[in-house]
C-alpha cells in the first residue's frame, strides 16, 4: 500500500492583545459634555448659592419693610410723620395716642364685632354647605353628576366683578341690602374652592366605613355626622383658614352692601380716616396694626393645618 503524504498542519499564531475600539461619536459627545458640566458647576456653584441668597434676603425685604414702615408710622405723631422719612424711627416709642384714636374715633371695637358675627356665621355655613355637598357628590351615584362637576369648575372661571350688577340686584330684591345678612350670604353662597378640598379629602376617606355602618342600620345622615364628617377635621381647619383670612380682610363686599356705619367691619373702619381733604395715614397704621395682630396670631397657631389639610387628600 502506498503511503499519503500528510501535510504537517501549521501552528496557529496566538492572538496578541486586542487594542480597545474606538468610542463612538455619541460617546464621545456624551464624555465631553459631562466634562463641561462639571467644569461648570465647579465655576457656577457659589454663584448659584450666592444667587440664591441673595434673592432670599431680597424676597424678605420686600416683605418685611412695608411692615416695618407701618410699624414706625404707628408710633409718630403727625408733625413727625410729616417730616421725618418712612424708616425713621418715632421719637417717642410709647406715643400711643394714633392707638386710641384708631380705636375710638375708628368705631374698631364695633368693627371687630361686626367682623366676628360675620365671620362665625359665614364659616359654619360655609362647613356645613361644603361637606355635605362633597359628600352627595362623592358618595352618590346620580344622573348629571359629572355636569355638576362642570358647572362648579365653570363657577371658579368667571370673574366675580362680572357678575355684580346682578348679584346686587338679587342681595336687594331678598331685603338684604345694608344688612349683615348680604355679607353672610355672599361669602357662605361663593367658596367653590371650599368644596374642591373637602372633596379631595373626601375620596381619600374608604367608602368600606359606609358600608359597615349601613350593615349596622345607620341611615345617610347619621353616617355623615358620626362618622364622615369627624374625619374631615384637617380639611375643616384649612378653609377655617383660608376662608378666615378672607373674610377678615375683606373690603370690597362689607363696603357696597353694608354701607351703614354701625354695620362697618374693620377694613372699612380704617376706610374713615381716609377722606378728600387728606388722609390721617399715622392713624390709619395704628388701625392696620390693631387688625394685624389678631390675624397674625391666628396665622401662627394654626398654620400647621394649610399644609396637613390640602396634602392629606392628595393620597389614598
Amino acid at each position: 500500500m502506498s503511503q499519503q503524504h500528510v501535510t504537517p498542519a501549521r501552528p496557529v499564531a496566538s492572538p496578541g492583545p486586542q487594542r480597545p475600539a474606538p468610542p463612538r461619536t455619541s460617546e464621545r459627545m456624551r464624555q465631553g459634555l459631562a466634562q463641561r458640566t462639571r467644569s461648570f458647576s465647579a465655576v457656577l456653584g457659589p454663584l448659584g448659592t450666592t444667587f440664591k441668597y441673595v434673592s432670599l434676603v431680597i424676597a424678605c425685604a420686600v416683605a418685611i419693610v412695608p411692615l416695618v414702615t407701618i410699624f414706625m408710622a404707628a408710633f409718630k405723631s403727625r408733625e413727625e410723620y410729616a417730616t421725618t422719612g418712612p424708616l425713621d424711627p418715632p421719637s417717642d416709642w410709647f406715643n400711643l395716642e394714633n392707638f386710641v384714636t384708631a380705636f375710638t374715633r375708628g368705631n374698631m371695637l364695633e368693627g371687630f364685632l361686626n367682623t366676628t358675627v360675620i365671620l362665625v356665621v359665614s364659616l359654619t355655613g360655609t362647613i356645613l354647605i361644603g361637606t355635605m355637598t362633597a359628600y352627595a357628590v362623592d358618595r352618590f351615584d346620580f344622573r348629571g353628576r359629572r355636569l355638576v362637576m362642570g358647572l362648579f369648575l365653570l363657577a371658579t372661571l368667571v370673574p366675580a366683578v362680572t357678575t355684580q350688577v346682578a348679584t346686587f340686584q338679587i342681595i336687594n330684591g331678598l331685603g338684604l341690602f345694608n344688612t349683615r345678612g348680604a355679607a353672610i350670604v355672599l361669602f357662605m353662597g361663593t367658596d367653590i374652592i371650599a368644596i374642591y378640598i373637602f372633596l379631595q379629602f373626601m375620596r381619600s376617606i374608604p367608602r368600606s366605613l359606609d358600608e359597615a355602618a349601613m350593615l349596622d342600620g345607620a341611615n345617610r345622615l347619621t353616617i355623615y355626622s358620626r362618622i364622615v364628617f369627624p374625619l374631615l377635621r384637617p380639611a375643616i381647619a384649612t378653609v377655617v383658614i383660608i376662608k378666615g383670612l378672607a373674610i377678615y380682610n375683606e373690603f370690597y363686599i362689607p363696603f357696597l352692601y353694608m354701607p351703614s356705619r354701625d354695620l362697618g367691619v374693620i377694613s372699612t373702619s380704617l376706610f374713615r380716616f381716609k377722606g378728600p381733604y387728606g388722609s390721617q395715614w399715622e392713624v390709619i397704621a395704628a388701625g392696620t396694626i390693631l387688625v394685624i395682630v389678631p390675624t397674625l396670631i391666628a396665622f401662627l397657631l394654626l398654620q400647621r393645618h394649610i399644609y396637613s389639610g390640602l396634602t392629606s387628600g392628595a393620597t389614598k
